[in-house]
């Protein structure tokens, strides 16, 4: 049996992790959300892949839920040196996004194999090989896609990682869009789509971590069509995102920060959705959208509870 997971990042990984320990590696195939990715120093950064390979290498951060563990950041500290002398209007430097001093070495190690012109594709899975993975991750497209976020207060239109980190996340959206510069979802990713019996959707975002994979040419076309192979897990508990901005995100977008939310937006590319215990008093609400709703724990506070969710993902598709 194959298993294909709709990625992002912190949910995505912890919930492939439970997954790796439910199925064998050579079964899962991971395609995960670029539209994150961004380039700082000269440095090509895909946060969404390298936290998912870091997870499953058991060398993530345990506290951060990004970067590894045990990191140090002499780079970073370093660059506030010239923060004096850099001129207005100039991007050398940044310091708002951190990179550990071990983590720039697969910044290095992705920038120089792009420039030699290999694929995202292709790096990726050499990265993952490096660490050890035995499943296979592939992100959702080769080309230029960007997460692009508009601000409430002032219109401003900035790259998801502006709003994410350098804002933290703390002010208000009026539109999410996407420029995808007629990016096409790689040969990977759709074989993952039709190849799997089953496909999960993981808890991710499913604004800006999801959106992204959905709004490559065909990809909704290909889960709709083999929806009854599809289960969805809500990213939003009791009404609130374990991790991230995604209930705020609904929320000021217009739409219900809840697993009924969550539902309506999934209802056209997934036959089943996991909510939590806390939101089973939802589930008549969840199936009017024309889901069906498979109460399990989902709040993933270790490596069992994270198998159990799989295994129960796993199920609900297999049980007609």
């Amino acid at each position: 049996m194959n298993v294909s997971v709709l990625s992002g990042g912190v949910g995505a990984a912890r919930f492939l992790r439970g997954l790796l320990a439910a199925v064998p590696a050579e079964t899962v195939t991971a395609i995960v959300n670029t539209g994150d990715d961004t380039s700082l120093h000269g440095l090509a950064i895909s946060p969404d892949l390298d936290t998912i390979t870091y997870t499953l290498a058991e060398a993530i951060d345990p506290e951060r839920g990004w970067g590894l563990a045990g990191e140090t950041w002499n780079a970073m500290e370093a660059l506030q040196r010239y923060a004096q002398v850099r001129p207005p209007g100039s991007s050398a430097a940044p310091t708002w996004f951190n990179l550990g001093d071990r983590d720039l070495a697969t910044h290095f190690y992705r920038t120089a194999r792009l420039a030699e012109g290999a694929t995202l594709t292709d790096v990726t899975a050499e990265i993952t090989h490096a660490w050890g993975l035995g499943l296979t991750v592939v992100p959702m497209t080769d080309d230029r896609f960007r997460t692009v976020v508009t601000l409430a207060e002032n219109g401003e239109r900035v790259s998801f990682q502006d709003y994410f980190v350098r804002l933290r996340h703390d002010v208000a959206v009026a539109e999410v869009q996407f420029e995808q510069d007629g990016a096409l979802p790689t040969p990977q990713a759709l074989a993952g789509l039709t190849e799997a019996d089953v496909i999960v959707v993981a808890p991710s975002n499913p604004l800006v971590s999801i959106g992204p994979i959905r709004a490559l040419p065909h990809v909704d076309e290909f889960l709709g069509n083999r929806r009854d192979s599809v289960v969805a897990v809500s990213p939003i508990v009791g009404g609130a995102a374990l991790k991230g901005p995604a209930d705020r995100m609904l929320s000021e977008l217009g739409m219900e920060p809840s697993v009924v939310g969550v539902a309506r937006l999934y209802a056209p590319i997934a036959a089943a959705l996991v909510v939590d215990p806390v939101d089973a008093h939802l589930a008549d609400r969840v199936e009017r959208t024309g889901m069906r709703c498979i109460v399990e724990p989902s709040v993933m506070s270790d490596l069992e509870r994270a198998r159990a969710l799989a295994v129960a993902c796993i199920a609900t598709v297999r049980t007609p």
